[in-house]
């Protein structure tokens, strides 16, 4: 058995542990514009927009989800499609083995310590976290529409000191996972400025967050700091998505999506910040 096929064995068992995690937590009937926003997120999220920063526009705007809840209702709602994610690009990108392997372990590790802190953080804090963290997202989205970051090689591995730096971002970066701020963009710069092919991010990324969004998702289930009826709504509302944008809408021209995901990710993350500091005045 090669290396792709145990890493299908492990979306597997991390879909197996999900799935008995979340089930014997209870499961309760979502409310349609649950569904609605884990189908719309979705979509975009498989063409490398990412879900988290654009789910939280939503919730934060409409008051959907509790603040506090935001960090395990994403991680617990988008784990199911962004498996099906890993999976379809794992199969279709020639990403080096090891390279792969290695770097989603890195952001599995960083994931699981993320989530023991972020679980035990005040409303507070999460907000000002949140705020920051779409904040960057924000900046690495307009980055990557005007060409600021290195376009990358051709290589579609890592080794030696590359390999260590790639390791050691991509641990940051599930680290940051846990405070809403999503993977994808950040992991598609990483591997740009480590000279990859920029194609090589898609397994990588969507790979790390199958395996550490499902890991995460038993520690905010345990301590329930999670909307469940929202969490369902998106996996429910997800995974069709994905399928739909890996196999029928590929061709979608997605600029003036990403510029409007801009200006709404900026706006909500101004939005969280001056609603962190309105609470400090009111403590």
């Amino acid at each position: 058995m090669d290396v792709k096929s145990l890493l299908f064995v492990g979306l597997g068992v991390v879909f197996v542990l999900y799935l008995v995690t979340v089930v014997r937590a209870g499961l309760v009937a979502p409310n349609p514009i649950y569904a609605i926003t884990g189908f719309v997120t979705a979509f975009f999220d498989t063409l490398g927009i990412g879900s988290f920063a654009t789910t939280t526009a939503v919730f934060k705007r409409r008051n959907l989800v509790p603040v506090k809840l935001m960090p395990g209702t994403l991680n617990v709602g988008h784990a199911p499609a962004t498996i099906a994610q890993a999976y379809i690009y794992t199969r279709i990108v020639p990403v080096d083995p090891t390279t792969l392997v290695l770097m989603i372990v890195a952001a599995c590790f960083g994931s699981w310590i993320g989530a023991a802190v972020v679980v035990h953080w005040p409303r507070r804090r999460i907000q000002i976290g949140m705020g920051l963290a779409l904040l960057g997202a924000a900046t690495l989205m307009l980055m990557t529409q005007l060409s600021l970051f290195p376009g990358g090689g051709a290589t579609m591995g890592l080794g030696g000191a590359r390999l260590a730096a790639g390791l050691t971002g991509n641990f940051v970066l599930g680290v940051l996972m846990m405070l809403g701020l999503g993977l994808y963009a950040p992991c598609m710069i990483l591997v740009s400025l480590l000279g990859m092919n920029p194609a090589a991010a898609f397994p990588i990324m969507m790979g790390s967050c199958a395996f550490l969004m499902p890991i995460s998702s038993v520690k905010f289930v345990r301590t329930q700091t999670y909307h469940r009826e929202a969490s369902v709504g998106l996996a429910l509302g997800g995974v069709p998505a994905v399928l739909a944008a890996a196999y029928i809408f590929t061709w979608l021209s997605m600029t003036a999506v990403r510029w409007l995901v801009i200006v709404v990710v900026v706006y909500t993350s101004i939005n969280m910040l001056v609603t962190a500091r309105q609470d400090g005045q009111d403590g």
